[in-house]
């Protein structure tokens, strides 16, 4: 398969994986491996959502980031000459962004490439784990909001769902997407263990539960935006 190739390109369709049971992928810098959940464009310079591993020591030379990009830090500590960044923090780098990242201990992130476009993103830098859980008004679940900005449609959450919470049916004209941080949660498609992640076409629903807890990555209102393979978005 060419390094090319997109993977889960089709954006009507749901697409699920596993990351605990795929293999890491070097990147050019030798030093960084990558496991891809979506890609649709080059390899280096497509859209793409990825599991990001830094060895101690990675780095990668300056680059700039058109349409912007998003990280989670979920281990060690993400560097770049904006500072450097610890577990629990979610980075929102907007359209003309520039930087050359590093991890000197190693880190695990979750990010996403070329999915913000739009003049007026707000360069932001939230600290997961100084926000207070909030009343979702799901039933079951709480949240913190990482994202929400004024004419942009996507918004961004963590959800920390209760042992046995089964919130009813969730929708949203633009699709969503989920990412599995801890516990697991059940649906149409299966269980969602660590590690899962889904993505669920605009018109279509996410009707779950999660009998021992878990809590999620939640973006919703992105996926109708996202590039088609062999079409538009």
């Amino acid at each position: 398969m060419s390094p090319d190739s997109p993977v889960n390109g089709d954006t009507r369709r749901r697409a699920s994986m596993d990351t605990s049971a795929m293999q890491w992928t070097p990147s050019p810098s030798g030093s960084v491996w990558r496991k891809r959940l979506h890609m649709v464009g080059g390899a280096e310079s497509g859209q793409v959502t990825s599991l990001v591993r830094y060895q101690p020591g990675a780095s990668f030379p300056a680059h700039d980031h058109p349409e912007g990009e998003e990280i989670l830090v979920l281990e060690g500590i993400f560097s770049d000459e904006h500072g450097d960044w610890h577990a629990g923090m979610h980075l929102l780098n907007p359209e003309g962004f520039r930087h050359a990242p590093r991890s000197q201990p190693g880190c695990l992130i979750f990010v996403k490439l070329r999915q913000y476009a739009g003049e007026g993103r707000v360069y932001r830098r939230t600290d997961v784990n100084r926000l207070d859980w909030r009343a979702s008004g799901r039933p079951g679940v709480e949240q913190k909001v990482l994202y929400d900005e004024p004419g942009f449609a996507d918004v961004t959450r963590l959800e920390r769902w209760c042992p046995g919470a089964a919130p009813g049916p969730l929708s949203s004209p633009g699709g969503l997407e989920l990412f599995v941080l801890e516990g697991a949660l059940e649906e149409a498609g299966g269980r969602l263990a660590t590690g899962a992640w889904l993505r669920i076409p605009a018109g279509d629903v996410l009707d779950a539960r999660s009998p021992e807890g878990c809590v999620l990555y939640l973006k919703q209102g992105a996926v109708a935006t996202l590039r088609r393979a062999g079409g538009d978005a």
